[in-house]
């Protein structure tokens, strides 16, 4: 001891134990987290390893845009500074895990529900996607230079709503109808609605499900599960 101060020295045993300790936790975190959401696909009728696969693509294909449409301006504003950084197309892409497969989950949920409940989900799941597609428009962003922002939670939490309220409170149908309303109702509300407003965004690309609203759909994939 020195001037009041201690001082302990470690091995280099200690040293790699705790070096494993901290690696394990950053590794088991993000396992848990995808456990924990593929528990919650599977409460919606798919199997764990049907689950798990979902949530993986779902994540992967987040980095995957498919360009299908590009929106040119008729005018730009012309800045003396930075002139050669005008933006004239904006390039509108469907993003693969926060559009293409939410949509298809949809339908293959509502031909499951209809087909082992034998009810029609036709009017709770119309009224659904409208009222959380009013609420997302309402509440998005939209950015210059930066693009379009959907609330991260309010969506989703308006869908469960939805599902409680208009199919029956609990339950696989209740469930469904709080999955594809929320997820119909984001891109519908969040970006399609948003389509003419796009040009004046100055920005190169945007993409339908992702920066800006993949959260919000994943979330919308995610909550269900608690009325399933």
């Amino acid at each position: 001891m020195s001037d009041g101060v201690r001082f302990f020295s470690a091995g280099p045993l200690s040293v790699f134990m705790l070096i494993i300790v901290v690696v394990l936790v950053i590794i088991s975190i993000p396992l848990l987290i995808l456990g924990l959401i593929g528990a919650a696909f599977t409460r919606l009728g798919f199997s764990w390893i049907s689950a798990l696969a979902v949530v993986l693509v779902m994540l992967i294909g987040s980095f995957v845009n498919v360009p299908v449409y590009r929106i040119r301006r008729d005018m730009i504003r012309v800045s003396q500074d930075n002139a050669s950084a005008q933006v004239w197309d904006t390039t509108i892409s469907l993003n693969l895990g926060g559009a293409v497969i939410p949509v298809c989950l949809s339908l293959y949920m509502v031909y499951k529900a209809i087909l082992l409940t034998g009810t029609s989900l036709l009017f709770p799941v119309c009224a659904g996607i409208t009222i959380v597609a009013i609420i997302t428009f309402i509440l998005t962003r939209r950015v210059v230079c930066s693009g379009i922002q959907v609330p991260l939670l309010i969506p989703g939490l308006t869908a469960l709503l939805t599902g409680v309220l208009l199919a029956g409170g609990s339950g696989l149908p209740a469930a469904v109808t709080a999955f594809v309303s929320g997820t119909t109702g984001v891109l519908l509300g969040g970006n399609i609605v948003n389509l003419f407003r796009i040009k004046d965004l100055e920005i190169p690309e945007v993409s339908f499900g992702g920066a800006g609203t993949f959260g919000s759909v994943f979330f919308c994939c995610i909550l269900p599960a608690l009325i399933a």
